[in-house]
C-alpha cells in the first residue's frame, strides 16, 4: 500500500452494522488493527441514528436485521443528500443472487457475503475510499 492509502485509511470512518454481535465485533477488531476509527450499531434504527452523529465513510450493512432492515436503511441513507455519499456494501449470509440485486436497486455500493475474507474487506475499502 502507499503511504497515501494508508493515511486515507487512518482517517476513515467505518461504520458496522450487524445484529449478529460477534460478527459485528470482529470486523470492527480487523479494521480497528488497520488503524480506521469504527463504530457499530446492532440494529437499522440505531445505525440510522448514528450516521447522523458519526458521518461514515463506509458503512458495512447487514440485509437482515430487526426494526430496519438494511434495504430500508440503505435507501434512507442513499436518498437523503447529508448522507447519500457514504459507501454502503451490503453484509449477508445468504448467497442468492436476488439478495444482491436488491441491494443494488436500494442503492448500495458494493455486496460481500459472510463469512467474509479479510482480504476482500480490505480491498473493497480501498477501493471505495480510493475512487
Amino acid at each position: 500500500m502507499s503511504a497515501d492509502t494508508k493515511e486515507v485509511q487512518k482517517t476513515a470512518k467505518i461504520m458496522i452494522v450487524d445484529d449478529e454481535f460477534y460478527i459485528s465485533r470482529s470486523l470492527a477488531f480487523m479494521l480497528e488493527k488497520e488503524g480506521f476509527d469504527c463504530t457499530t450499531a446492532t440494529d437499522g434504527e440505531e445505525a440510522l441514528e448514528l450516521v447522523a452523529q458519526e458521518k461514515p465513510d463506509i458503512m458495512f450493512l447487514d440485509i437482515n436485521m430487526p426494526n430496519k432492515n438494511g434495504y430500508e436503511v440503505c435507501q434512507e441513507i442513499k436518498g437523503n443528500p447529508d448522507t447519500r455519499d457514504i459507501v454502503i456494501i451490503m453484509l449477508t449470509a445468504k448467497g442468492q443472487v436476488e439478495f444482491e440485486d436488491k441491494s443494488f436497486q436500494a442503492g448500495a455500493d458494493d455486496f460481500l457475503l459472510k463469512p467474509y475474507d479479510p482480504n476482500l474487506v480490505m480491498a473493497m475499502i480501498a477501493k471505495h475510499l480510493n475512487s
